[in-house]
């Protein structure tokens, strides 16, 4: 099943697509997709509703980020070999762990804005998995069941302020909509396999990144579990899970995102996501 919420930043409603393809207002059933509601089990019973009653949305109206009360985005960085490969970077022995602030998150069709004083902003599609329940401690076997589902992210960077910056990555990465999340949020069941999912990302029509799930060093089970021994992961929690080659940093010449630039990017089922780029 496909959750979303539409509607102007901060007054999004939750929504479902049914079988047809049609936005269905689930604001009748349930005030949000946070919290409590984002337990599997709960949502499994929001997908037996009957969709025909519920009433249809027209037109295109903006999409907010499938999810709302994220407490916490969690980051992890070279988890593809071939993009760490790209980088000039070894392989981590553990999984490397930032956060991005909960700030950035935006719609994924909102304009990406470049911070005041970047040089080097810079684009990564990343596997997103939306916690549903009370993580803590769980085991890699364990781990499955508490996803709530999947989803696209743009983990968007500003290169210069992550690395030439000293101190942690987190504050090349959290600038206002640095974070765009969704269109979807994808339940487990439709996506069977989260370790197989082709995903690719373009610049004004141009693909840059063209990689898949299947090179990630450490899968989304092992994340979660690995997450659960040094935090609770709360529903709502996010996990972007890296990003496969293509990056502007990577180029020779690198190459940054520039004022007018057209993005599009998606992750196979999750949902394509497009941002103009203006200048904060």
């Amino acid at each position: 099943m496909r959750f979303l919420r539409f509607g102007t930043p901060g007054s999004e409603k939750p929504a479902l697509i049914d079988t047809d393809g049609t936005l269905r207002d689930l604001s009748g059933e349930i005030a949000d997709l946070s919290g409590a509601m984002l337990d599997p089990m709960k949502l499994t019973e929001l997908a037996k509703l009957d969709t025909n009653l519920l009433p249809a949305v027209s037109g295109n109206p903006r999409l907010g980020p499938p999810v709302a009360g994220t407490g916490k985005f969690i980051c992890i960085g070279l988890n593809y070999s071939d993009h760490a490969a790209e980088t000039g970077a070894i392989v981590p022995p553990e999984p490397i762990i930032f956060m991005k602030a909960t700030s950035a998150i935006c719609g994924p069709n909102d304009a990406v804005h470049i911070p005041r004083g970047s040089t080097k902003t810079d684009w990564e599609v990343e596997l997103g998995v939306v916690i549903g329940r009370t993580a803590k401690y769980v085991t890699e076997a364990e781990a499955p069941g508490y996803v709530a589902g999947y989803c696209t992210v743009h983990d968007v960077s500003e290169r210069a302020f992550q690395i030439e910056h000293e101190g942690q990555w987190t504050k090349g990465k959290s600038a206002d909509t640095f974070g765009p999340i969704g269109p979807w949020l994808v339940t487990p069941d439709d996506v069977p396999n989260p370790q197989n999912l082709p995903m690719w990302l373009t610049v004004n029509g141009k693909k840059m990144q063209d990689g898949s799930t299947n090179t990630m060093i450490y899968s989304v089970a092992f994340l979660v579990s690995y997450l659960s021994r040094f935090m609770s992961l709360q529903p709502g929690d996010i996990i972007s899970t890296g990003t496969p080659p293509g990056v502007g940093m990577g180029m020779s010449p690198p190459r940054y995102l520039a004022p007018g630039d057209k993005v599009e990017l998606e992750v196979e089922g999750l949902g394509r996501q497009q941002q103009t780029i203006t200048q904060d």
